[in-house]
């Protein structure tokens, strides 16, 4: 400890430079400590409760998205803002650059029963005012004497906590620098989350997962695992290969198997080894040479499940900090890319024919991960195939430690209408009994779009209608505006009482914002 404070007083305080990781670990566990204690206060209407929102997307992911795309990750997350109809609640939300006052606007008209003013005196909004790729924790942690202004606003350390997007040891010490704990798994516990630890985790609990090899360091281990498989199921058409920390799909490879030397012939391991050389990306902006270099890192490879019908349905669950396993929901993913493998969106609530089997499976999970300690938002990930009398045989392929895709229309709906999923019906069903259905994408795209402003959206939902109906409870709210008219692209989760209302909703918002981005792109007259 001498060593930490050579260039410090003995009585002065210590700074988080001034920590090894050891000792930074003791401070987090410190402020860990108190996260059941905030906990059970929350919603109690205290006058100094207070969360900080950091929503940094601190993934390693084989190429860096740009500033803005990033920016619009981060303004994801504005549904939190939803919390605000808590009368007393203050609210720190923090991103890379200014949010458009209008689009702050438009989530603050969303709340239910509150004045938006007085919702808005509640809220801080700091921007770093850096547009940077790199991640917003890292950005904040380069700039102390943000966090120190950061820090004076929190009322109560005790009645604060800190809501991240991902957990890393980046986040841990903002956390440390903020003084208050973080709601989201220890990043020590980093490597059940991953490709491998997941497989490992699923073979300990004894739930079905594709049949695979994980530990994977190159492409040589790829081969030899592949040859490994071969021999266990010889009619194997295609495998996935995974890295450890891929994010929605953009991690992923497949190898083709069909037409190679039968398992145990001579030449089978030359001809496996070719296949590895040429496997196709799932990503098409993940450079070969970027992907491979990766993958020494780690990863997985495994069969891809085949079927006449398959699905790709997921479960989302928290582990709150008294160590409850609270089921949330289940959603049924929208895939694509090449090889149907990308995350596109998702359809809530998942398929009532296999709904009731993954969230047991993903119990049983969740039950190892609280004797890990494991706190937050979590889910998993499951591949379905239909069986020829019907029924559907599900497997465990992902588990994501962290928010994802899945998390924000989800918690949309459900602050927006009180309900709460019921895992023995497979539905959702609001506080005042009425059943749910939600249909969203973050990946709304055309290049027509970027002829729109974000005034050109808002004007748009006025004028056809496109917006959530308070009284109905359905329509239509929308996420990563800001990235409209750069990077033609936005989000939005269509809120239906049926599957069928919630497609119609989704179908027509596609249909109409299309439109009048064509509009938008005719050449109006020029003046005489």
């Amino acid at each position: 400890m001498t060593g930490m404070l050579r260039n410090a007083a003995p009585d002065s305080p210590l700074t988080l430079s001034q920590l090894s990781e050891t000792a930074r670990y003791e401070q987090f566990d410190r402020l860990q400590h108190w996260m059941p204690d905030v906990w059970a206060a929350m919603r109690l209407n205290h006058p100094d409760e207070s969360v900080v929102v950091i929503p940094s997307v601190s993934l390693d992911r084989a190429v860096q998205s740009s500033g803005s795309l990033n920016q619009a990750y981060e303004e994801r997350f504005l549904f939190l803002l939803l919390l605000l109809r808590q009368p007393r609640l203050r609210m720190i939300y923090v991103t890379s650059m200014p949010i458009e006052p209008d689009i702050v606007e438009y989530y603050l008209a969303l709340l239910p029963g509150v004045i938006p003013s007085h919702a808005r005196a509640r809220l801080s909004l700091i921007s770093v005012g850096d547009s940077s790729p790199a991640s917003l924790s890292e950005k904040l942690l380069a700039r102390p004497r943000l966090l120190t202004r950061i820090a004076a606003q929190i009322p109560n350390p005790r009645r604060s906590h800190l809501i991240p997007y991902n957990t890393t040891d980046v986040e841990r010490d903002v956390a440390i620098s903020l003084g208050i704990p973080m709601y989201g798994a220890d990043p020590r516990l980093a490597d059940l989350g991953t490709k491998s630890g997941c497989r490992r985790l699923f073979a300990e609990v004894g739930i079905p997962h594709p049949l695979g090899a994980e530990n994977l360091h190159s492409m040589d281990d790829v081969g030899d695992a592949i040859v490994g498989i071969r021999r266990k199921r010889p009619s194997m058409a295609e495998v996935i290969v995974k890295l450890d920390e891929g994010v929605s799909g953009a991690g992923n490879s497949l190898v083709d198997l069909r037409g190679l030397p039968t398992p145990g012939d001579p030449t089978e391991h030359a001809a496996v080894i070719e296949r590895v050389r040429n496997l196709r990306l799932e990503s098409p902006d993940v450079p070969r040479e970027v992907y491979l270099a990766k993958f020494a890192d780690g990863g997985v490879v495994e069969e891809r499940i085949v079927g006449q019908e398959i699905r790709s349905p997921s479960v989302q669950l928290r582990i709150t900090p008294d160590g409850v396993v609270e089921l949330l929901s289940t959603h049924d993913q929208l895939l694509g890319g090449p090889s149907g493998q990308s995350y596109l969106g998702c359809m809530f609530p998942a398929d009532p024919g296999y709904a009731r089997v993954i969230s047991r499976y993903s119990a049983a999970v969740a039950e190892r991960l609280v004797s890990f300690g494991v706190i937050g938002r979590f889910a998993l990930d499951f591949v379905a195939v239909r069986l020829a009398d019907g029924t559907w045989s599900a497997y465990a392929i992902e588990l994501n430690l962290r928010k994802g895709g899945t998390t924000h229309p989800f918690l949309t709906l459900q602050f927006l209408t009180d309900g709460r999923y019921d895992a023995q019906t497979a539905l959702f069903i609001t506080a005042t009994g009425g059943e749910k259905h939600l249909v969203a994408t973050d990946h709304l795209e055309s290049e027509r779009l970027r002829a729109m402003s974000i005034g050109d959206l808002f004007d748009v939902v006025a004028r056809h209608g496109l917006h959530f109906h308070q009284a109905r409870q359905t329509g239509i709210v929308f996420h990563m505006i800001s990235c409209l008219t750069e990077h033609g692209r936005v989000g939005l989760t269509a809120v239906g009482n049926s599957r069928g209302e919630a497609d119609a909703l989704y179908e027509r918002a596609q249909r109409v914002l299309l439109e009048e981005a064509g509009a938008a792109l005719a050449e109006g007259p020029l003046r005489p």
